[in-house]
This record gives C-alpha cells, structure tokens and sequence, in this order.
C-alpha cells in the first residue's frame, strides 16, 4: 500500500516537501495518547531476543534511525513510534542556519538513492537543547546528538564551535555523535585528518565531561570516501583517545555504478549521495574497522542498508548497531518492523545464543602485537619475539 501511495503521491511532489509532510503525519498521530500507543504494538514491538546493549545503554533493538530525518528534535518519539530502536537528532551546529538554498534533495528511485546538500539546515544548538530539555520524562526513546560545525566559522575555530554544541546538548544525549565527514559543509572533511581530529574530539570530551555529573559516550562519523590508510588512522585515533564508538558511514561524494541516467544524475548536481549504492564500500569500510579495533569500540553501520540481510550482514561483520534513512523514504513506516522480524528470524536460524554473540562473527579476530605470529613462524617454536602464542589473520577486506 505504502508503495502505491509512493507513486502515485509523493514522488510527485518535491522530495523536501514530501518529508516534511510524511513526517508531520507521524507527529501528529504521535500527538494523539491512544494512537499512538496503538501504533507502537503494531511498529515498535521487536522480538525480545533483539534487545541490545551498546554504548551503556540498553535498547529495544539493534536498528534506528540515523542523522538528518529529525534535524531539530522535533518528532522524536514518533519516530521511536514506528519501530526505530534509537533516534539520532541533527547534525545540530552551534549556531541557527538555514542551509544551502533549495532545491537541495533529490531522489534517484531507479537506484533507491537520495543526492542531498541540505548543508546542515538547523535551528541550532541553544534552541535545540532547550526542545531535548522539554521532553517527557516518561520518554524511553533512546536519542543520540550529532553535532557538527557551523558553516561560517572558520575552519581554525571548528573546535570551539563543536565544544559550544556539546556544553549545551550533551546532558540530554544517551550518546553524541561528532560528525566531520558531511560534503556539504565546505572544509568540513578536511577534520578527518587526525592531525586536525585529535585536537577537536579531546576538546568535545572535555566539554562533554564538564557539562554533566554522567560520561556520555562520545563516537565519530566518517566519510566512505576516506582511503583505507586513513580509515586505520582514525580508527587508531580513537582508541588512542578512549572514544566509544564510530560510525561508519557518512553520504559518499562519488557517482560510480548508478542505473539513473547520467543527464538526470548530473542535473541533481553535488551532494551526498545515500541508499543502496552506498552499501558495498560501507560494509568495506566497516569490516576494516572491526578488523583493525576488535570489540574495543562500538560499530554502528549506517549506508545502504535496506533488508534485514544487510542488516544481518552488518552486524556479522562487526556492527552492534545498524541504521538507516534513505529505505525509510522508499518502504515506508513499517520498514523498521520488517527489518526486526527478518533480523529476529536470522538470529535463531545462525545458531547464536544472543545478538551480541553474532556481532562480528564473520570477521576474522584482530591482530595486534600481542597475538600477532612472525612469519614463516609457527606459535610456540623459540624465535626472538614469538613467546606469545598468535594467529593469522586474513587480509582485510578492501
């Protein structure tokens, strides 16, 4: 039904006033006690067996609703209405912008993709964290804060304008996300150079732990654009720093494989582009990751996931916790329930315990120094070094 009402409806309309309409539905009927009650046993009600712990938190389910859909914390618990396991609000900047002039979001059905350069559109942090401070306290929605950095200030104050986000907002994250990997920002991704990034996440935990009496767990977002030399770097970054997680991954500014027309993908012009030809180089992106870190951080796969196979696939290949956006606009509100019953159904078919016992299973373990085997060398022979029993590991997936 939600697909016919897609095609008759709203791919008729202009894309950024069409999620401005469907999400004002599900405000709306969130607005209304017995409605919305009525409609979280039939969305929001996933398999026991999915509950989650990740980042010290415990949620209903391993899957929610990534950045950019609830820009200003606006319809939060709608949206955990329909299904989603947690809501992540934003990217919310230091100060108010309107971002880049319309149109700015366009969809690529043949390819079940969005090209976007919303250019952090938002009322910013101060309005914001007075919005997160007005909610029910009943809420059980779990809400995670993407900040990133304003889009006049200058690239040399970027940290002061994270930190100025984060005094305001952190004590009502359950976790807050810094986000340096959008290409809509201008000089924005040039923060993932750990030269630049190590300065500006010890600033953003400083400022965390300051403004409140509990540790919010800090993550980072990254572009899938970064080389595999870079991902490592970042992923060294945050271990070095203590951060609890990474998200992985931001839109790609790349156009390769796509089934639309070269005229209309051009027409579209720059952007992120998200949905399904995102997934590949995604799940690339993640399962280095998990290949270079262990268990030692959180994984959270966002890009391309539109099944709960992906959703599977994601997390056997490291991630504790999966997102989604772009599917969301092409299946519609019962999407999330659709992926929690294939989820639930995969979890009993592989054989494991729990949830978490699935996460990375179809990654090889991590090799470090203490485990690591020279070459040509078997574990326990008398070689210089080699007083530690190791293993192999297959090369990462590139």
């Amino acid at each position: 039904m939600y697909r016919l009402l897609f095609d008759l409806f709203f791919r008729r309309l202009d894309p950024e006033k069409a999620h401005h309409l469907a999400f004002g539905w599900i405000r709306a009927a969130a607005a209304v006690p017995g409605l919305r009650g009525a409609v979280r046993r039939v969305l929001a009600a996933p398999d026991p067996a999915l509950r989650t712990r990740a980042l010290g938190l415990d949620l209903p389910s391993p899957f929610g609703l990534a950045a950019g859909f609830d820009k200003n914390a606006v319809g939060i618990d709608g949206l955990g209405m329909v299904g989603f396991g947690h809501v992540e609000i934003g990217t919310v900047t230091g100060q108010p912008q309107p971002g880049n002039p319309a149109p700015r979001l366009f969809r690529l059905t043949a390819d079940r993709a969005l090209i976007n350069r919303m250019g952090f559109n938002n009322d910013g942090s101060a309005a914001v964290a007075a919005r997160l401070a007005a909610r029910p306290r009943r809420s059980t929605t779990v809400v995670g804060v993407n900040i990133g950095k304003t889009k006049v200030v200058p690239e040399s104050e970027a940290a002061a304008d994270y930190v100025t986000s984060t005094e305001r907002l952190a004590r009502y994250a359950d976790y807050l996300v810094v986000n340096v990997s959008s290409p809509n920002t201008p000089g924005l991704r040039n923060l993932q150079a750990v030269d630049q990034l190590r300065p500006l996440l010890t600033a953003v935990r400083e400022a965390a732990d300051r403004s409140t009496d509990r540790r919010v767990p800090l993550l980072v977002k990254i572009a899938p654009d970064l080389a595999d030399d870079d991902v490592d770097a970042v992923a060294d970054l945050a271990l070095e720093l203590g951060l609890d997680g990474i998200i992985a991954t931001n839109t790609t500014i790349g156009r390769e494989g796509l089934r639309t027309d070269a005229a209309t993908v051009a027409a579209a012009g720059a952007g992120g582009l998200s949905g399904a030809p995102l997934r590949e180089r995604s799940l690339a992106v993640l399962r280095r990751l998990r290949a270079r870190t262990g268990d030692r951080l959180t994984l959270v796969a966002v890009g391309g996931v539109e099944s709960a196979d992906d959703a599977w696939e994601r997390i056997l290949a490291g991630a504790t916790l999966v997102q989604g956006y772009s599917a969301f606009i092409y299946q519609g509100p019962f999407w999330a329930r659709r992926i929690h019953r294939g989820l639930a159904a995969r979890l009993r078919a592989g054989g494991h315990a729990t949830l978490a016992d699935a996460v990375g299973a179809g990654v090889a373990p991590v090799r470090t120094p203490e485990n690591e085997t020279p070459e040509n060398e078997t574990p326990g022979n008398d070689a210089p070094g080699n007083d530690t029993p190791g293993s192999d590991t297959p090369e990462n997936d590139q």
